[in-house]
């Protein structure tokens, strides 16, 4: 029956994942570049002025709501997970040092579908039974299109409802029993018999926390994220650039192997990945995996977030691809391709491949570090997708399933934490592969939507901080 279940899983993955998900995820990113007018370069130092600056002012949202920068965090939260370890060690071992190339491509045009993903979530956000701000592509979808596309909004959200027990939950809590297992081992304080033992009590602890989190309600899960996720990248952060100043004399050759690699993988493989098109899949895949742009889900996130500016807040959808993908996954390829761990290219490969990179330049007591990492990461990833599993069961049956469902996605972290999951990522990447196709129908229909609040919002308080800015300059300039 497993056999069964996996061919067809495989069969599936690989149409999603293959040609028509290229020309959709890349296509659509493209058309809404060239629609605001490649707005993801041209204002990017706009976008980092406004989302640094919001981020460092102290101020209080609404009951049912979150500040932007607590949405930004619970959006990080959810994209800055074992993705950012485990999803490019897998890209760069079976696509090569060229995937890093095509994730770097995939985040320029997604930083704009991103943009464009939060823009549209504010804009057409409401206030729940409860008196929550909720907002996401089911809900574009619904105040946005006319009634003959609102199966889309159904289906992007049935397709979260199965995605986020995989994605968001049993996967990332086995990557933290994994981590911690292996830290352990390291030092000899457990054998692999007692292993099983100590899982099961990380899988109920986890419950217990994520239950007390997610039944807290919004407030707490802002209150969570906005202290979790600057901590756990900032520690992630430094400790990868010590990596890559330590192998500083690499960096040449490996940026070289990238660039080439990602024409012609052979020459940098030693031709174990022969295919252009296997590095340009799994650089594509594994950096939408990471960053979510073209998923929609981060979108759900920043519609909580209590704001009238829907452009504004968009800013933060360019801020979190950037940090998320040119950031932190690059910094992940530089520590495995600069610390001269060997790579099995062609073959499957994990978060091990990074650790990996981090005990051979630092030594085994690192792997302590590297453990806490891996576990902030996942678990961050499992409060941000539980909040979209909730907005997303929400939207099919009411707000009378939230708590229940609640209840359900916190007992399956002792799922997570005790059965092997093999089959499970793989099963987690097809149904993120099917909730981009409902979201992008909906972007592409409403990028009109995005051009028309872009320009009116450049026409008025862009428009007068754009001056600002320029006559800051011409003083410095002259004086």
């Amino acid at each position: 029956m497993l056999s069964v279940i996996e061919k067809v899983n495989d069969v599936v993955n690989n149409f999603i994942w293959g040609v028509p998900a290229m020309i959709c995820i890349i296509g659509v990113g493209l058309l809404l570049s060239f629609r605001t007018g490649f707005i993801q370069i041209r204002k990017f130092p706009y976008a980092m002025k406004v989302t640094l600056g919001r981020m460092l002012k102290k101020r209080e949202a609404s009951d049912g709501a979150l500040t932007p920068f607590q949405a930004v965090c619970t959006a990080l939260a959810a994209t800055v997970g074992t993705g950012n370890v485990a999803g490019v060690a897998g890209a760069i071992a079976i696509g090569g040092p060229g995937a890093v190339f095509w994730m770097w491509i995939s985040a320029l045009l997604g930083m704009c579908t991103k943009f464009s993903e939060v823009t549209l979530a504010v804009h057409f956000h409401e206030r729940n039974a409860n008196g929550d701000l909720v907002g996401g592509p089911m809900y574009y979808i619904k105040n946005g299109l006319k009634k003959h596309w609102h199966w889309l909004a159904y289906l992007f959200s049935a397709f979260g409802v199965l995605t986020v027990f995989g994605t968001g939950n049993a996967t990332q809590v086995n990557t933290i029993t994994t981590a911690i297992d292996s830290a352990l081992y390291n030092f000899d304080i457990i054998s692999i018999e007692s292993a099983s033992t100590l899982n099961l009590i990380i899988g109920i602890v986890l419950a217990a926390l994520i239950a007390l989190i997610l039944l807290g309600g919004i407030k707490r899960i802002g209150q969570v994220t906005e202290k979790l996720v600057p901590f756990m990248a900032v520690m992630y952060i430094l400790l990868a650039l010590g990596v890559v100043i330590v192998n500083f004399k690499a960096i040449p050759g490996v940026f070289g192997a990238i660039i080439e690699g990602a024409f012609n993988p052979s020459a940098v493989t030693g031709g174990a990945v022969g295919s252009f098109f296997m590095s340009m899949k799994k650089g594509v895949s594994r950096g939408i995996f990471s960053n979510e742009a073209g998923l929609g889900t981060g979108s759900i996130a920043h519609a909580c977030a209590d704001t009238k500016k829907p452009v504004k807040q968009g800013f933060f959808g360019i801020f979190e691809v950037f940090v998320d993908t040119i950031v932190i996954c690059t910094l992940t390829a530089l520590v495995i391709l600069c610390s001269g761990v060997s790579v099995g290219y062609g073959e499957a490969a994990g978060a091990e491949l990074t650790i990996s990179g981090f005990t051979s330049t630092y030594g085994g007591w690192v792997s302590i570090f590297t453990a806490v990492a891996m576990c902030c990461f996942a678990f961050s990833t499992i409060i941000g997708w539980g909040l979209y599993g909730t907005r997303c069961i929400e939207f099919l049956f009411g707000t009378k399933a939230n708590k229940p469902f609640m209840v359900v996605y916190s007992l399956v972290a002792i799922v997570g934490a005790t059965m092997n999951l093999g089959l499970m990522w793989s099963i987690a990447e097809t149904f993120n592969g099917l909730m981009v196709i409902p979201n992008l129908i909906a972007v592409f229909l409403l990028s009109g939507v995005v051009v028309k609040l872009v320009k009116e919002y450049f026409a008025g308080e862009g428009a007068a901080s754009t001056l600002k800015n320029s006559r800051e300059e011409a003083k410095r300039t002259f004086l």
